[in-house]
């Protein structure tokens, strides 16, 4: 099971369970209780994973760090000749968040 949040910052920051009604918090919390994600929870995740500026596979909120390591896949993909690295939870998520042709995705397996 995976720990809710991580605290990221040194300085001091609101206890944790003031973040409980936060959308992040319930979905890691779920995601820790074995519930499952619907599409728009994924494309939410997957989106807000490539928008985070401190992270590749999590998410930042009030200097807690939320992993979603344990449900994020690797993709390369190639738009316009150029290749990316991206993290998603899946190929569908991924293809949500990005605009243009996609001519490739490879998912790669460490």
């Amino acid at each position: 099971m995976a720990q809710i949040a991580t605290k990221f910052v040194k300085w001091d920051v609101p206890e944790l369970a003031t973040l409980q009604d936060s959308r992040v918090y319930k979905l890691r919390e779920r995601l820790n209780n074995g519930g499952k994600l619907n599409r728009e929870e994924k494309n939410w995740i997957t989106r807000n994973v490539r928008e985070s500026v401190y992270f590749k596979r999590g998410i930042a909120l009030s200097g807690y760090y939320f992993d979603f390591s344990d449900i994020l896949k690797r993709y390369f993909v190639k738009q316009y000749g150029h290749i990316g690295e991206y993290y998603a939870i899946d190929k569908t998520a991924l293809r949500s968040m990005l605009y243009g042709r996609i001519e490739v995705i490879v998912e790669v397996n460490n």
